[in-house]
Parts: C-alpha cells; structure tokens; sequence
C-alpha cells in the first residue's frame, strides 16, 4: 500500500472512510475523523512537579522511544515520562447513523505505574478541546447531568462518570467506568483542559493508576459533505513543479533493493537524493581515493552508493548527493569526544584541513561522473545546521558554499550547492548569511529544507521568498512530517498518517511552489511500502486484567 497515492485518492476522489480515532504513534488522540469529518479534541498524559506546572507531556518526538501499534480496531502505545511507565489501548467500537445524526464510539484503556519518587502533584490524564466553530459560543460542559457554560469556566473541580462537551453541530462524550473526578480549567486561546488524576501527590515508587474511558461523538446533519467547487487560473501560472522525488540512502541492504525496485518501476519519481559516504570513500588521510577507484579498488559501500546515483540518473532523474558522515581525519579535534546526544553528532569539519576536504570532496564527485556518467547537479552537508553529522554556523555555512562552489568550478563540475538542506523549516536564519552575501550566489542550486517541524504559513512564505529572491528552485530535499516515525513504523500503514503528510505536501505547494518534494524514503526505511520485513516492530500492552477491551 501506497499511504501518499491512498491519501491523495480520498481527497480527490471522495472515498468514504471507515470512522477511525486518530492515535498518534507517542500517546496522544487528536480527534475522532467519521466520514473525513474531524471531531477535534486532543488527549495527553501529563506528570507535574510540585506545584502543579507540567514536568512532561507525551507529544511529538519528546519521548525518547514509544511504541505503537495496531491490531485490528485496536490501536496500542507504550512510553515514558518523567519515570512513569505510561500505556493506552483505543479500541474503535461503534459507527451509525440515526435521523440526521452521525456518531461513533472508541473505548480508552490506559494504565500507568511509577519507577521513580517524584514530589509532584500527581500525574494526569488530560483533554483538551479547542472552542473552534462545532464547539463555539455556547459550548456546554456536563457532569452527570450538571450543566456549565464552557466560556465562564475558570476552573473547576467535578465528581462524576461522564462528562458531555455540547456545542452548535458536534457533541463528545467522555464516560468512565468509575466516578472520577474532572478537572476543569479554561485556557487562553480558547481551550478548555480537563484533567483526570491517575497517579497521586508526591507518588512513590511503584504507584499504579488505571482509567477505562468510553469517547463518543455525535453530529448532526448525518456527516454530508458540502460540495466542492474548483476552478483553473490558467491565465496566474505558479513556478514549475516537477514532481515527487525520492531519498535513496542505503542503509538495509536485505530489504532496501525489493523497495526500491517496486517505487522505481511503480512510481513516477522526478528527482532522486543520494548519499556521499564520505567516511569510506576517504577513511585514511594519505591515500588517493580518487586514484584508488580508477585502479578499481572501491568500498562495496562507495559502489553501492554510486550505482544507486547512476539508476537514478538512467532514468532521467537530476540527482542530489548529500554527506552524513566525515572521516576521521576531517573532524576538528579528537572524534571520541564528540558526545553523541538525540541522534545527533555534530562533527566540526577541521579549518587547517580545507583545501584537504574540498579535495577530497570534489574526487567522489570526479569519480561518480567519470565511472558512472553521473554530474550531480547539487551538493550538500546533510542537515549541517543540526549537525547530521556535519556541524556548521550560519556563516561557515556561506563560506563553504563560496569556497566548496569555487573549487569544485576549478575542476571542471558543473555541481552546484544547496542552499540550506536546513533540518527543518523553523531554522531559516541559518541560510540568512549567504542569502545576504552576493559572492554566494553563482554557486547556489537551489534553497532546500527539510519538512519534519515548523511548517506554518509565515515561516513557508520566507523559504518562498528566499527562493526568489535568488532566482534559484526550492526543493523539500526530505519530505514527511515526523522523523522520529522509525522508532514505530506501524504508524505508516495509518490513514491518519497519510492524511497528514498529504495535507502538508498540498501546503508546501501552494505556499512554496517547489520545484520537487522528495520523500524521506523510497527505501525499506519509512518506507511506503508494508511486507517483506518493512514495519515489523510491534506492541502489545500488559495491561492488568480487568482493564476493560
């Protein structure tokens, strides 16, 4: 299965879709979607310190490792916070129509246990819900059957079973096996946060806490879409996209080539990223790398990358190629005392060594060109602004772009840089530099950065201008929106997922209009594809007996 073509199917096809609780891989429910419509809420466990201020929040890569997974209608999740061993069940359970109402029914099972002693005032699990139009104005909370107006809450404390959220077209009830008690607060911005206690004030070691909730939702006018109206501007043209490109970084090699093979002779792909690895084409100073290959002494590695650029290239695609990792003879300092934190490692290249590294830089593309009749057209440290693996500063970002570009000119490349290939979109001050140096500017390809956080309008707009602003092409050199998603690879066969990722890429083209979005991956690794050793992680949640479904 395809989640980007599934994706693209329903939402221009209009395919019903089987009503489906969206559980995010680290915990938190963002809504129940019946129909493609979303009834938005969004639940997390949240452990607090002392005074009652959130230590930790399951959401997006602030977990080290979660789990998840799904069996049938049921969807499971395991993580950590703050030393308390947190995990949920959510089971879809009920879809149905009746008169004008369409609703639908998700049982919640969720159980957590401390491994540590915490002055805290206790841990929590929390929803919350946006005031937004199904639930403005007149939103009504009710308690067992105890009504309040939602908008002159400020803070409130229940007991009770159920709680029922009514608004103009959308209900969401919350029903427990158990009274409990609700914690009702009214944020700024509109948010109403209700907090159920699972674990007690200043919890010990060992404390268990255990909650079995029914979500039900209901709206009326029986789920009818409106009909949707679209109409060509032919005559206000946007800038050429060519289409969905590919990352090809090798890195399994039992599971990569069946994946690769399927996308390349199954989907169109209009532009291709490979990797340079630079630590094997060059893992000793004094050697020759460049007169190594030409004698035919080459890593299995090196080939492997190379011949990947070279099927690419065949079949029409401009190819990118990228660097992760340096040798160790380029790394400023002693490589064993970069500690390595997060996945990243931030190698500092060494300043002594420059002419050194252009050189060696420029051989593979010389030997790429010469063995596989492949000239990159861009190049670029991967993610350089993290540190994935290469580390720079914003103006040792320009600097290499001007001394790397001139160099490879002198040889004869016609390689050009990428500008940026920035982590994600939040980090555009660290391309500000160059945009800012005009001696920059007759070695940049392209602007690029990568998907995974910060897409909001306004910052989309400056990668936009930027692009312009040069006159140069802005590529999405990693398309996707979560890159912790190796960790819980079963998240990718979600329609949630999909639904997601395809709304950002229909963002990233009204907003950017880039020339290609190249998807993170069209290998084994994210891959799009299910079978055959892709997506085998799993997880099952011990829950205790009597945890309800």
């Amino acid at each position: 299965m395809k989640r980007i073509l599934f994706s693209v199917i329903c939402l221009c096809v209009g395919i019903s879709i089987q009503a489906q609780t969206e559980v995010m891989a680290w915990g938190n429910l963002t809504g129940i979607r019946v129909d493609g419509y979303l009834f938005p809420f969004e639940t997390f466990f949240r452990v607090t310190d002392a005074a009652g201020v959130s230590l930790e929040d399951t959401g997006k890569e602030r977990q080290s490792r979660p789990s998840y997974s799904r069996e049938g209608e049921t969807q499971y999740v395991k993580t950590r916070v703050q030393g308390v061993r947190y995990e949920q069940r959510v089971t879809d359970t009920a879809r149905g129509t009746s008169g004008l109402s369409l609703s639908c029914r998700a049982d919640l099972s969720v159980f957590c246990q401390a491994d540590t002693t915490l002055q805290s005032q206790g841990a929590f699990f929390c929803i919350a819900i946006p005031l937004v139009p199904a639930y403005a104005e007149k939103c009504v909370l009710e308690v067992d059957g105890i009504k309040h107006v939602a908008r002159t809450l400020r803070e409130n404390t229940f007991i009770g079973a159920r709680l029922t959220v009514q608004g103009y077209t959308a209900e969401l009830g919350f029903r427990a096996d158990r009274p409990v008690e609700w914690q009702i607060q009214k944020l700024s911005g509109d948010t109403i946060l209700i907090s159920v206690p699972l674990l007690p004030e200043n919890f010990t070691r060992g404390a268990r806490g255990e909650l079995q909730l029914s979500v039900c939702t209901a709206r009326g006018g029986g789920g009818q879409a409106a009909p949707v109206r679209l109409s060509l501007q032919s005559d206000q043209p946007g800038r050429l996209f060519d289409g969905l490109g590919g990352n090809f970084r090798l890195q399994n090699p039992r599971v990569d080539p069946p994946v690769i093979d399927y996308c390349l002779d199954s989907l169109r792909v209009a532009w291709g990223r490979v990797e340079m690895p630079w630590r094997d084409w060059h893992p000793r100073e004094q050697a020759d790398p460049l007169a190594e290959a030409r004698a035919g002494k080459i890593s299995k590695r090196v080939a492997d990358a190379m011949e990947m650029a070279r099927r690419l290239s065949a079949m029409g695609m401009p190819v990118i190629v990228s660097c992760w990792f340096p040798p160790e003879w380029a790394i400023e300092g002693d490589p064993a005392s970069y500690v390595r934190r997060g996945g990243i490692q931030a190698y500092r290249l060494d300043p002594a060594k420059e002419r050194q590294i252009y050189r060696s830089l420029a051989d593979y593309l010389v030997c790429l060109k010469e063995a596989c009749g492949v000239e990159a057209v861009m190049f670029s440290f991967n993610e350089s602004d993290l540190g994935i693996d290469v580390l720079h500063t914003a103006r040792e970002h320009a600097a290499f772009i001007k001394g790397f570009g001139r160099y490879m000119a002198e040889r004869g490349l016609a390689t050009r840089m990428l500008l940026g290939d920035n982590s994600d979109a939040t980090t555009f001050d660290f391309i500000v530099p160059a945009l800012e140096d005009p001696d920059t500017y007759p070695y940049i390809g392209a602007v690029s950065f990568h998907s995974w956080r910060g897409c909001d309008d306004a910052t989309l707009r400056r990668w936009a201008e930027a692009s312009r602003t040069l006159n140069v092409p802005l590529i999405i050199g990693e398309g996707s929106t979560d890159a912790a998603a190796h960790v819980y690879p079963q998240i990718f066969a979600e329609s949630t997922f999909a639904f997601y990722e395809i709304n950002l890429y229909i963002r990233l083209c009204a907003i950017c209009q880039p020339l290609s979005i190249l998807q993170w991956q069209l290998t084994s690794d994210y891959s799009i594809l299910w079978g055959g050793g892709c997506m085998v992680r799993r997880v099952r949640c011990d829950l205790p007996s009597g945890s309800g479904t």
